[in-house]
């Protein structure tokens, strides 16, 4: 079986962490957490960054963070992962679910003001793929009804808006480096801090509702629990192994976006013969080349290539459902039909994509496609 995701390995894991434990310290803020948090400063121009055990936890506590309450309003994508709307909803938030665009999963940002009440607080971009929301829009918006912005960068590592890192744009940005992502750690993230007013309730955050960094910077003679907060930290083992791929990302991203493009190009013909609708990158954006998608006519049809695929020894998979329509959520959404987001959620194929794929191993993938659609 050719499998959906294989984790990438650097090779350096194992004596990254043996460094780690040589330190006898492994909890807490320990030396790999802070240069994993280093070179993501430095080399994506984030304002702070602080590691996470996963990106869901930035997420939660970029909804803290924003100090959202019982009642607030918050504009998110329909089609997205449950971890995005569950942040906001622990607060007591009205979700507010946008439609995706024709053309690309995105929220359609055309369609946001619109969205917006008294009540709106915060719009929650999600760059699905890595693809990035058009700012533009959204920049506009958020100085004109004074909302913050939190990117959903799950999928973002290593990708640009106009060569500006997805990431560093919003308010709040949060980061997966779960072992579906381009590089990871089994399980991790960081939550990127780029509005400096907020980083000090950040750093409450961060240690459990603490004012722990202001003691140690010398700020206040003792620390106490001075508001909510969660713990968040990884354990310096998983900073390590992270490091040992932070240190690869170059080689890792030249060799996704290859194969990304030999998909492209080998499916080509079919969306010619308008049988599939192959993904589309706006002019302002990268492509990072963490998912291969396309979308096929119907529900139906994507059953049936699955289970072909599957047949032949290759793993494809669907993705999200829609929110709005959920079994939690379906009462509470306020009544739109949101045609794209659930198009997407019957009709999106995702292909196997990893470092250690194959050149003949993709050549058979779109060779069996192909096959399936000439039938």
């Amino acid at each position: 079986m050719i499998p959906f995701n294989k984790p990438y390995y650097s090779g350096k894991e194992k004596s990254y962490i043996a460094k780690a434990m040589e330190t006898k310290i492994l909890t807490g803020d320990t030396k790999m957490i802070h240069d994993c948090e280093s070179f993501l400063e430095n080399n994506y121009h984030f304002k702070k960054v602080f590691l996470t055990n996963s990106c869901t936890m930035a997420l939660e506590m970029s909804a803290l963070i924003a100090n959202i309450q019982p009642g607030d309003e918050v504009i998110l994508p329909s089609y997205t992962y449950v971890s995005t709307a569950n942040a906001f909803a622990l607060r007591g938030a009205t979700l507010i679910f946008a439609d995706s665009k024709i053309d690309h999963p995105n929220m359609d940002e055309k369609e946001l003001e619109a969205l917006i009440t008294s009540k709106t607080k915060v719009i929650v971009l999600v760059h699905y793929a890595g693809i990035s929301c058009n700012f533009s829009i959204i920049q506009k918006l958020a100085k004109k009804y004074n909302l913050l912005i939190i990117e959903d960068c799950a999928q973002c590592i290593d990708a640009y808006y106009e060569n500006i890192p997805l990431g560093t744009i919003g308010d709040i940005a949060c980061f997966s480096f779960h072992e579906t992502k381009n590089i990871h750690c089994g399980e991790g993230g960081f939550i990127a801090i780029n509005n400096l007013d907020l980083l000090a309730k950040a750093e409450i955050v961060r240690n459990k509702g603490t004012n722990r960094t202001a003691f140690t910077k010398g700020e206040v003679p003792k620390y106490e629990w001075i508001d909510l907060g969660f713990s968040s930290l990884p354990s310096g083992i998983s900073a390590a192994f992270l490091f040992s791929q932070l240190e690869k990302i170059e080689k890792v991203q030249k060799k996704r976006i290859k194969l990304w493009k030999n998909y492209f190009k080998s499916l080509k013909s079919l969306q010619k013969s308008k049988q599939i609708q192959l993904p589309h990158i706006p002019k302002f954006s990268s492509n990072n080349a963490h998912i291969f998608y396309f979308v096929c006519s119907s529900n139906n049809e994507r059953s049936k290539l699955i289970e072909f695929l599957s047949k032949n020894n290759i793993q494809a998979v669907f993705h999200y459902q829609s929110l709005h329509s959920s079994p939690y959520y379906r009462n509470k959404h306020d009544g739109r039909n949101l045609l794209n987001s659930d198009r997407y959620s019957q009709c999106l194929i995702r292909l196997p994509l990893f470092y250690d794929l194959k050149k003949e191993e993709q050549e058979f993938i779109c060779a069996k496609i192909i096959e399936f659609y000439s039938k």
